[in-house]
């Protein structure tokens, strides 16, 4: 009679505590927890049973029958390869355990290299592991939170200046003679010299003679003050701070000499009030285009009101609430800045080629900003849990043929780019938020206020331009590095010759 092939599991119960891994848990600065795991030798052992078991069915030996290879013959010629393996999972299944069983509610995964931890040749594995979690804090009442309705009416002063803005947006960059002037544009041969680092040069880029500027890709205070008066030729030379929570890691947080030569100074002549400039806005004169936008921000003021009403709750709890910030994530949070913006800005109406003329400012992304916005979703995250509020598929698609509609393109285009770079978790988070204050502003306390004293901007684009939120939730927003898997190999199937 052949013999019964034996296909029980290792024991798999556990014995006693002798198999409970040993977990301390320690803070590690602000929202970060060092988690500190031993794994027992007992359950190191029955990880490597379990590896053999599997390994054993279907490895393919010259002299026996699958199923039949001693294990001493399989620690021999696969021994490595299942150690690594062994390792890998029982850091993995550590890992998940200690985060799962003290419910720590992290951000990301693990930042764990199998490589760098040795498996004991005897007694337990130890390893450690940093892992940033979320703040904790306590809401404030949702009920009665104030908020500030202003009176808007549309003036004749308001219109003027949405005219000039429009003439400059659509104006003309044209060369002049002289010294520099405050608002100028200047073409320039710009060198950045960032300390412990390698210099860069970047030839006849475009720097502007504002208070706060670009010079080729970092951001510099005082700008006008230094260029306004030189002349072609000159070379002006300073440095700047990059803050921590700068979008080029190359540049952030660090201290940069900056180097400007003057090749071509540019005024901006704005455009001109004729036929061709009227026909772009499908009128005739200068009358119509005055008629044309105080009918449309006539039609705009309730969704303005609503906006800074919105804007007042966003400020409330923001004052109300208070708590650190896990540290990498305020300076991560600032590479995505600039997309979360552009939504925002798109979601509003404003054209592609509108905002592109925003950029610069746009750019300017401080340490505050950052830690502002991130408070912010977290704030939000906790009221949409408290208050149920999620995003339906519905809203999405709304929201896409709106987005779709102002940038002429079909929705399904523009959601397949949209989950390409990730505006789709964006827009998602957008309505969720826009959601939450709404609710919250059913039962608010509001008071009707005056423009100034409201401090409002009357034009939602320019208020909406300060504010943006994370671009995804803050679990993918930092770039951490998962338990690596070992090399692969697949002894189990590998055939010894």
């Amino acid at each position: 009679m052949a013999a019964k092939k034996n296909t029980a599991k290792p024991d798999e119960k556990a014995q006693g505590n002798k198999t409970e891994n040993i977990v301390k848990i320690e803070d590690a600065g602000p929202c970060k927890k060092k988690v500190s795991i031993e794994i027992p030798t007992e359950r190191i052992s029955k990880m490597f049973d379990e590896q053999y078991f599997e390994l054993r069915k279907d490895a393919l030996v010259p002299g026996f029958r699958k199923g039949r290879v001693p294990r001493r013959l399989l620690e021999k010629r696969f021994g490595k390869e299942v150690g690594e393996q062994a390792k890998v999972k029982l850091l993995l299944e550590a890992s998940e355990a200690a985060l799962k069983d003290n419910n720590i509610d992290s951000l990301g995964e693990p930042d764990i290299d199998p490589e760098k931890i040795e498996m004991p040749a005897a007694g337990p594995l130890k390893f450690d592991f940093e892992i940033e979690v979320r703040p904790e804090f306590e809401l404030p009442s949702l009920e009665n939170i104030p908020a500030e309705k202003p009176k808007l009416k549309v003036t004749d002063e308001s219109v003027e200046g949405e005219i000039a803005e429009i003439r400059k947006r659509l104006g003309v960059w044209k060369p002049k003679d002289g010294k520099i002037e405050a608002d100028d544009q200047i073409i320039a041969d710009v060198v950045l010299k960032p300390e412990d680092g390698e210099q860069e040069k970047i030839e006849n880029t475009e720097v502007y003679a504002r208070p706060r500027a670009f010079v080729g890709k970092v951001p510099v205070e005082k700008l006008d003050k230094l260029l306004v008066g030189a002349k072609v030729g000159d070379v002006k030379t300073t440095s700047t701070e990059v803050p921590s929570s700068f979008f080029d890691e190359k540049y952030r947080n660090k201290k940069v000499g900056v180097e400007i030569k003057i090749n071509d100074i540019k005024r901006l002549e704005p455009a001109e009030l004729n036929e061709s400039f009227f026909k772009r806005f499908g009128t005739t004169d200068k009358a119509g285009l005055v008629e044309m936008i105080r009918q449309r921000n006539e039609a705009n003021i309730e969704k303005q009101q609503t906006e800074a009403m919105r804007e007042s709750v966003r400020e409330y709890l923001l004052s109300k609430v208070d708590f650190e910030l896990p540290a990498n994530i305020v300076g991560d949070q600032s590479q995505q800045l600039l997309q979360r913006q552009y939504t925002r800005l798109l979601m509003q109406g404003l054209k592609a080629e509108d905002i592109a003329s925003q950029m610069e400012q746009l750019r300017a992304a401080s340490e505050e900003q950052a830690k502002e916005q991130l408070k912010s979703f977290f704030i939000m995250d906790a009221i949409a849990k408290k208050l149920d509020i999620q995003t339906s598929e519905e809203e999405i698609n709304g929201y896409i043929a709106q987005a779709a509609m102002y940038r002429q393109t079909r929705p399904e285009k523009l959601r397949e780019q949209m989950s390409r770079d990730g505006s789709l978790t964006q827009v998602a988070l957008e309505i969720r938020e826009i959601k939450c204050i709404d609710k919250i502003l059913e039962s608010a306390k509001i008071t009707e206020v005056s423009p100034k004293e409201a401090g409002k901007e009357s034009k939602p684009a320019k208020k909406t331009a300060k504010k943006a939120e994370p671009a995804k939730k803050v679990e993918d927003a930092k770039a951490k590095k998962p338990v690596k898997a070992a090399k692969k190999s697949a002894p189990a199937k590998k055939k010894e010759k």
